[in-house]
């Protein structure tokens, strides 16, 4: 199983570590523009594999994507960060041509290669690549509501006071402040609806929580966040890889599911060795298909943009 990470940076890098240490790959070639950047990343990672106890075999390359021939998986984590006050949105001018650019180089190598997007604006990304690169729509995968997911479940924890392997939740629609519907009325603690133990105003807050939780990071940290993208990212690759059939919220392109057509939204599918194996509709009530109607909107509004 060979897997390449498009963009040494601190995303990239995470992303690449966690696959190394889960040992389920063969290989990961890392690929940067800049002049060594993913050599040395490819370098620093190796020298923890007797320390960390795995086999994974990384290895960094300047531009040279016949490096990355024969991968199953391709992740594209390439563009321009988020800096302090920019949303997903504005990012979208550069990053739309490097992703552009970044697809077409991977699959004239790995011409059956399954794509996860990580790059923003995610969502509108994710298109670019169903739009661009003729891959079947189950090979083209949009990482943001795993990472979404993984904020939420954060909050419960926090707001439960509960370990977080106690808790479960799921976060659907646009990979924006905006756009996410975290489910509050379905997660659960053990099995126990978490409205049993929060009141609907700290459920409520919860999902405001979620929802900035990428903007919180960036304003803390002054970029992105990586840890958790990483780790999102890793989660993903391996449900494809050991064709774990998983369930995770992810970015899909939809033709009539959720009554949305035409874009690319998150929602929970089945990940396995062919990639998206069936896209999973769950019973929503009038508020949350409002809140997702919403988001499909401003997600429209945002691919609206690649045509300028």
């Amino acid at each position: 199983m060979k897997v390449t990470v498009v963009g040494a940076g601190s995303v990239g890098a995470s992303c690449a570590e966690y696959i190394a240490i889960k040992n389920f790959a063969s290989e990961v070639v890392i690929v940067d523009i800049k002049e060594n950047f993913a050599e040395g990343k490819a370098m620093d990672l190796m020298q923890t594999a007797s320390l960390n106890g795995f086999d994974t075999k990384i290895t960094g390359s300047t531009k040279d994507y016949s490096k990355t021939a024969n991968s199953d998986i391709a992740v594209i984590t390439s563009g321009v960060p988020r800096k302090p006050g920019m949303t997903r949105e504005e990012l979208i001018g550069i990053n739309a041509d490097i992703v552009k650019e970044v697809s077409a180089n991977i699959i004239k190598h790995s011409p059956d290669v399954t794509i996860i997007v990580v790059s923003n604006p995610m969502d509108t990304m994710t298109y670019l690549v169903h739009q661009t690169t003729g891959l079947p729509k189950n090979k083209i995968i949009g990482m943001g509501g795993a990472l979404d997911s993984a904020r939420f479940k954060y909050r419960l924890a926090e707001a439960l006071e509960a370990p977080i392997s106690d808790v479960d939740g799921m976060v659907i629609g646009g990979h924006s402040d905006k756009g996410m519907v975290p489910l509050t009325r379905m997660a659960t603690r053990n099995s126990v609806l978490a409205s049993e133990f929060l009141s609907e105003e700290r459920l409520q807050q919860v999902a405001e929580d979620t929802k900035v939780g990428g903007a919180t990071l960036t304003k803390m940290l002054g970029t992105s966040a990586w840890y958790a993208p990483g780790a999102a990212v890793s989660g993903l690759v391996q449900a494809i890889a050991c064709d774990q059939k998983k369930m995770f919220p992810c970015s899909a392109l939809l033709n009539g599911e959720y009554d949305l057509e035409g874009l690319c939204i998150g929602v929970p599918v089945i990940l396995g060795k062919d990639g998206i194996e069936k896209i999973v509709e769950i019973e929503l009530n009038d508020a949350e298909k409002k809140k997702m109607q919403e988001s499909a909107e401003a997600v429209k509004k945002t691919n609206g943009l690649l045509e300028n």
